[in-house]
């Protein structure tokens, strides 16, 4: 469903990959995940499907979708028509994005080498991240500190002579386990005597630096999303050139959220994808199963449940839509209250669309031969990851506030005198 009307070339775009993901990537879930194998097998195996995925969905003109028109490397689509085409591909999120090179953090860490990398730092970082011959990470949180508020990372990131040493310990990094990781986008500190928003930094890490250790990777509610995996690691007296540094020292923060707000909401854009194939199994569950003499739809109970699920699913999806055309027309940062609104609504919408799916499956619901409950704690996980609900509500209170008392003034200002 789309708000306005798309063009041609987008309408176009939609029907390809509708097809690509239902017909191609969808059916190739129980090979790739054969493929990975078990143990440490998982962490060093690419499998062959998903590389003849990525070759199919170039074919198509299915590939780096998500850079928006203001990027000349991308394809010239806005982040509206972005939106309506990445919920297409969250109906097979660990396929369809990765095929597309649509996938995080990879999208993210294009986009800032994009918007703030130099020419040098584009050659060899962002061209072969585009192709597909790199994949890559970012590295912020910390298990030290409560990284939800950044200014807590404690990550030093030293200057020494015609370069810097980095020095911390991060954890819950996505993409570093993946054979392909060549290159972690890091943030730390550069100068602790600086303003509270003016101490960090962004530097680009490679992968095999000596120094970087990928020491173990972390489960998701016993998940361990190989092969890209969220992962511990440490930086331990890593050297890295001057010209790594993104943007300057002290514009750590102006990196983040130039990479954040779009990012959060592409989450979002997946997560709509995952509640549709959730309703589609369910609907189809509930018309297929007897329980009591009756199908499980004709208990009335099951009515309400498919009722609620389009509901909430169609309420989330007009706040994605606004966010993603208020970036469109004024960015990101005026687009702040939108993008946290999403942020909060569709993770909690989405949880209880699965939620009730998982319920009309029953035991087969919380096994693996549904996507449901993988789907589940990934979406759960979301309503933790780039920034917590909670930090995303105070946020939008702040904004309310602010904009009421702004109206407030206004019309006190233009009241008439009497």
């Amino acid at each position: 469903m789309s708000l306005v009307q798309l063009s041609p070339r987008v309408e176009e775009l939609k029907r390809l990959l509708t097809d690509f993901v239902h017909n191609e990537c969808i059916p190739a879930e129980s090979e790739y995940r054969a493929a990975l194998g078990e143990g440490a097998q998982r962490w060093q195996t690419v499998p062959i499907v998903m590389e003849r995925l990525k070759k199919r969905a170039r074919a198509l003109g299915l590939w780096n979708l998500f850079l928006t028109k203001e990027y000349k490397e991308g394809p010239g689509l806005t982040n509206y028509e972005y939106a309506v085409l990445c919920e297409i591909m969250g109906y097979s999120p660990n396929i369809a994005p990765e095929a597309c090179n649509c996938s995080a953090p990879d999208t993210g860490n294009m986009e800032v080498f994009a918007k703030y990398g130099s020419a040098a730092q584009k050659k060899k970082w962002l061209e072969p991240l585009m192709n597909g011959h790199i994949r890559s990470a970012f590295a912020m949180t910390e298990p030290a500190v409560a990284s939800s508020d950044a200014t807590n990372i404690c990550t030093r990131i030293e200057r020494q002579g015609n370069g810097y040493i980095v020095n911390g310990r991060k954890w819950w990094i996505s993409g570093a386990g993946h054979p392909k990781c060549a290159v972690f986008i890091t943030m730390g500190k550069t100068d602790l005597a600086a303003s509270k928003y003016g101490q960090q930094s962004i530097v680009v890490v490679p992968a095999d630096a000596p120094g970087v250790s990928v020491v173990r990777p972390l489960t998701v509610f016993g998940y361990d999303d190989a092969p890209h995996g969220h992962c511990e690691v440490v930086f331990d007296n890593v050297w890295v050139p001057a010209e790594n540094l993104i943007l300057g020292e002290g514009r750590g923060f102006e990196v983040i959220q130039g990479r954040l707000g779009p990012g959060r909401i592409h989450h979002c854009m997946r997560s709509l994808g995952m509640a549709e194939r959730a309703v589609e199994l369910m609907v189809d569950r509930v018309q297929n199963r007897v329980t009591f003499g009756r199908k499980i739809v004709e208990h009335g109970v099951v009515l309400d449940y498919i009722a609620k699920s389009r509901m909430e699913l169609e309420s989330a999806r007009m706040l994605v839509l606004r966010a993603a055309d208020m970036i469109d027309k004024g960015g990101a940062k005026n687009a702040k209250k939108e993008i946290a609104m999403a942020k909060v609504v569709v993770p909690g919408a989405v949880l209880a669309i699965l939620d009730r799916a998982i319920q009309m499956f029953g035991a087969g619901g919380v096994g693996q031969d549904t996507p449901l409950a993988e789907f589940w704690a990934g979406m759960r996980t979301l309503r933790i990851a780039d920034g917590p609900d909670e930090v995303h509500t105070r946020q939008i209170a702040q904004l309310e506030i602010r904009e009421q008392n702004a109206k407030l003034a206004a019309r006190k200002r233009n009241a008439p005198k009497l």
